[in-house]
């Protein structure tokens, strides 16, 4: 498949949202990006950026409210930079390489004079490291399940995140503990995590959204997945996981965040900015079209996700070790 077809089916899937989870996402990006330095001709680390930027201008603005896309052009531009920076770039501007993304301003100047031989190369080798990074992200943070999940405690968990399902599955090799799971409707993924937590052995429970308060009282801890880190330490996480964290928060029960350093953003989100960047579904699950006549008369908005500001996180768990929120910036500035 030539690298144009390539891109150009990457963002048909993009925009139809027939990838699930942040995972195949941040995978075929950087695969793509591994092809564009590749297969694209360019002869100096300035032009190299530039055929980076505008390809990814394409794939970002397909689909804004899957923040994958952008961090992982973000990191493979750091790759470029620091690779120049090693073969022979002066230190001097070296802050100018922690912009991210799209902004060419006050980036590829610093480039366009330099052309080393062994930069493809040397750029490719560090992308593939990046590529298995990715790929040992689910089981370095099933790692320290064990340090985290003690014997007979009760965990609650919403939504069908496959880290967290890792996660639980790791420590129930070693403990004996229970677990609650929000449905999470009107998508209802919490079945399908119960149901694979269930047939490994571990004794699961399954509660309505409505259910979280009153039960939140009798948990120890809470273990959520998202879909996006933010720089401040928000998450952009599956509907319904900002009632979660509050009711954890009410009754000081820890919310442990699972989530691999690919899913770090350098973006900012607020409840004010939050309808931007969110995604919005069909509402027929909420209020269906048979309702016939009431569908006339109300507005009806079926978000897929929520934001939960970072005071209500306690640990954030990544593939390279435990964090909080208030150090999630300074994690953002060193991958980007």
């Amino acid at each position: 498949m030539q690298l144009q077809d390539r891109i150009d089916a990457f963002i048909r899937e993009l925009k139809q949202c027939s990838l699930q989870g942040s995972y195949q996402i941040a995978s075929q990006t950087i695969n793509i990006l591994k092809h564009v330095i590749g297969e694209s001709t360019w002869t100096s680390a300035s032009e190299l950026i530039k055929i980076v930027e505008d390809e990814s201008k394409r794939m970002i603005n397909a689909q804004p409210s899957e923040t994958a896309v952008g961090n992982m052009v973000g990191r493979v531009l750091k790759i470029i930079r620091e690779e120049c920076s090693r073969l022979g770039k002066p230190a001097e501007g070296d802050h100018e390489n922690k912009r991210l993304l799209l902004s060419t301003e006050g980036t590829t100047d610093d480039f366009t004079k330099e052309d080393f031989p062994n930069l493809k190369a040397a750029v490719i080798d560090c992308v593939n490291e990046l590529i298995e990074e990715i790929d040992a992200c689910v089981e370095n943070i099933a790692m320290q399940a064990l340090e985290h999940i003690h014997a007979n405690e009760v965990i609650l968990t919403a939504g069908k995140s496959k880290t967290v399902e890792a996660f639980l599955q790791k420590a129930a090799k070693k403990r004996k503990f229970q677990v609650i799971v929000v449905e999470g409707a009107p998508f209802y993924e919490g079945h399908e995590l119960a149901l694979s937590l269930a047939q490994g052995g571990i004794e699961t429970t399954v509660i309505t959204d409505s259910a979280v308060f009153a039960i939140m009282s009798h948990v120890n801890k809470v273990f959520i997945g998202t879909h996006t880190v933010m720089s401040n330490g928000g998450l952009k996480a599956v509907s319904g996981s900002h009632a979660i964290a509050l009711a954890a928060k009410y009754h000081s029960v820890p919310l442990n965040v699972c989530a691999p350093v690919y899913k770090l953003s350098p973006q900012f989100l607020s409840p004010e900015t939050e309808e931007g960047v969110n995604h919005f579904v069909s509402p027929e699950a909420v209020l269906p079209f048979s309702e016939g006549s009431i569908i006339s008369d109300v507005q009806t908005v079926n978000p897929r996700f929520d934001y939960v500001p970072p005071d209500l996180v306690s640990l954030f768990i990544t593939n390279i070790g435990g964090n909080a929120p208030s150090y999630i910036y300074r994690l953002v500035s060193e991958l980007y």
